[in-house]
């Protein structure tokens, strides 16, 4: 079991069949160095025998450093130590297609399900506290005409005050309807923009979100090969443009990571979005991806990418 843990997590159950991207063309990989400092782990996390963990769809720290995982398993979540080893496993099939996930500062849980439309906030031991939209309806949040549903949510974003966006529209194509919505911190709508298009403020797959230290809200563009940054209210700020595709970012002091998607690299940033080092490639062997989905990074910079395509979790740690 150690061994085939080695350097990814090859998981049994496999993955449902992945939104690919409608244009092939949107597979041009990046050309920057490759990274100096970072190398993959000899391990990920460790399962007793006979315990089996669904694809990853998503995966977060918590405060203790503990890394959670959302998966498209029996068990929705799987809880590790720093070392890897197995906490818990909770939540059971609560999800129709996992898809993103958070912790807040006060440890609640945020995720999302596109399969069902709906975001849901989780006490630490697993309890749901809130839904926002309705499980299995997809639809517009629409206060006026009473209508409170939301169209495959992605990924979540917590702002210092406890605000809410919910990023979504994960089919590229006329059902989805890519979009940012914001509520405040008890789940009551404050505002959206967004829609389908090419232009500033326009999406084709909101497929991830973060806010930085200046409180504005990153929101990773996937088709249209774009970040689009916005103030809090929804206005336009400026954009960067990538080959690849992005998925996940976490925004750092000084830098920041992203997985690309399809074309199965995990890059860094600087500050203003350049690429500074890319790694990974698309494939089945050590540092390659079926999807580079999500991204998270630990208390000692380890980056944890979770591959919901493969089914596989990939660790990289600095170098000593």
């Amino acid at each position: 079991m150690k061994a085939a843990l080695s350097f990814a997590l090859l998981l049994l159950a496999l993955p449902a069949l992945a939104q690919r991207p409608s244009d092939p063309a949107l597979l041009v990989p990046q050309d920057a160095p490759a990274f100096t400092d970072y190398e993959i782990a000899p391990e990920v996390v460790s399962l007793p025998p006979g315990v089996t963990m669904g694809a990853p769809a998503s995966v977060a720290f918590d405060a203790k450093g503990h890394l959670l995982v959302l998966t498209r398993g029996d068990q929705a979540f799987f809880e590790f130590e720093p070392n890897g080893q197995l906490v818990r496993s909770f939540g059971g099939k609560i999800f129709t297609r996992a898809h993103g996930l958070r912790i807040d500062k006060e440890g609640f849980i945020w995720a999302t399900d596109v399969g069902a439309h709906t975001v849901m906030k989780l006490r630490p031991d697993g309890t749901v506290v809130m839904t926002l939209g309705v499980k299995g309806e997809a639809g517009a949040w629409d206060e006026a005409a009473g209508s409170r549903k939301l169209n495959q949510p992605n990924d979540v974003a917590i702002a210092p005050n406890g605000d809410i966006f919910v990023v979504q529209g994960h089919t590229p194509g006329p059902m989805g309807d890519p979009r940012v919505l914001k509520f405040d911190k008890n789940g009551t709508f404050l505002t959206q923009w967004g829609g389908r298009g090419t232009g500033r403020g326009q999406f084709v797959v909101a497929h991830g979100a973060a806010i930085d230290a200046d409180g504005h809200l990153w929101v990773l563009d996937r088709e249209n090969q774009r970040i689009q940054v916005f103030d809090t209210s929804g206005k336009y700020l400026r954009e960067m443009k990538f080959a690849g595709l992005p998925c996940s970012i976490v925004l750092g002091a000084t830098h920041h990571y992203m997985v690309n998607g399809f074309a199965g690299q995990l890059l860094r940033l600087d500050r203003d979005g350049k690429v500074l080092n890319a790694i990974g490639k698309p494939g089945t062997g050590l540092g390659e991806y079926g999807e580079a989905h999500f991204i998270a990074m630990g208390p000692a910079q380890e980056v944890i990418v979770a591959d919901s395509v493969s089914g596989m979790l990939t660790k990289y740690v600095k170098k000593r």
